[in-house]
């Protein structure tokens, strides 16, 4: 008998995700029929977020996937956090169960599985990020994992930097608030530069880094992935700088969720060739 899961993927601005591509083809890989439906609530309304996760548990959902902006609001929703969701305080991906939601947090693996891909057993050393939303959080802590010796955290939002370098800190880890006026220097003295703002994205387009800051870092890493080659991932580029992709979070957190959903261990590069050659991925910022 076919194994069947039924999943989908509750977020803002969605309609360009390639989550239920990926999902789908690894079912097929895998042998399993995946359905994979887009719930895009419009608005960031608890109430609204709540009803939509209810309705998907109680219609056949074997589980979600969860992005921006309700990846902490989720895990007000969950009965059974992993490590990883207690670690980041974060989740974007849900398993339904009889009685409770179980939830983990491919977010936090799959950056540091996507840095190792492309950086190897480089340090991340001296790191600024921008941004401390849902992403941000699963990023933060993954940068101390792939090294990173210290972090500054700008937000426009001072009480999310503040909270998430409070959570940092209690877990011994080196982080600090970056303010808007110091926020030039702590770019220029960065060995890392990370992007968790929404900023280069389709629906929010720009760069959130002035163009003359580049140059004087090692690497740079942007969450956003649609579209895969951002502004800012460009002028990194451009600048000589190492790049760690959105798309590269976007597969290793996929093929870590469809292996949770499933049950599978996934085998990233047959998945990642076969993904490369149906979206015709060539550009030499992602080979």
């Amino acid at each position: 008998m076919v194994k069947r899961i039924k999943l989908g993927l509750i977020g803002n601005s969605i309609s360009q995700s390639r989550a239920p591509f990926l999902h789908k083809m690894l079912g097929e890989i895998y042998g399993v029929e995946v359905s994979y439906d887009l719930h895009d609530p419009g608005n960031s309304d608890r109430v609204d977020f709540e009803s939509l996760l209810w309705n998907m548990r109680d219609s056949g959902y074997t589980g979600t996937n969860v992005t921006f902006p309700f990846k902490q609001l989720a895990v007000e929703f969950v009965s059974r956090p992993d490590a990883a969701v207690e670690e980041v305080g974060a989740t974007n991906t849900l398993i339904f169960a009889e009685a409770d939601i179980r939830a983990t947090n491919t977010d936090y693996t799959g950056f540091i599985l996507g840095y190792r891909s492309r950086r190897g057993s480089q340090p991340a050393g001296r790191t600024l990020m921008l941004g401390a939303g849902g992403v941000g959080r699963a990023v933060a802590f993954g940068l101390f994992e792939v090294g990173a010796t210290e972090l500054g955290i700008f937000d426009i939002n001072t009480e999310s930097s503040t909270g998430l370098v409070d959570a940092l800190k209690a877990r011994g880890y080196n982080a600090y608030v970056v303010m808007k006026a110091d926020l030039e220097t702590q770019i220029d003295a960065a060995d890392g530069l990370v992007n968790c703002t929404p900023i280069g994205h389709y629906a929010t387009p720009g760069n959130p880094v002035d163009e003359a800051l580049f140059g004087s870092q090692s690497w740079a890493f942007d969450a956003v992935y649609v579209p895969i080659d951002t502004d800012f991932l460009r002028c990194a580029h451009s600048s000589g700088l190492e790049i760690v992709s959105g798309f590269d979070l976007f597969f290793y957190q996929g093929i870590e969720a469809f292996s949770t959903f499933s049950g599978i261990d996934v085998d990233p590069k047959i998945a990642l060739a076969q993904f490369k050659q149906a979206f015709d991925i060539k550009s030499d910022l992602f080979a």
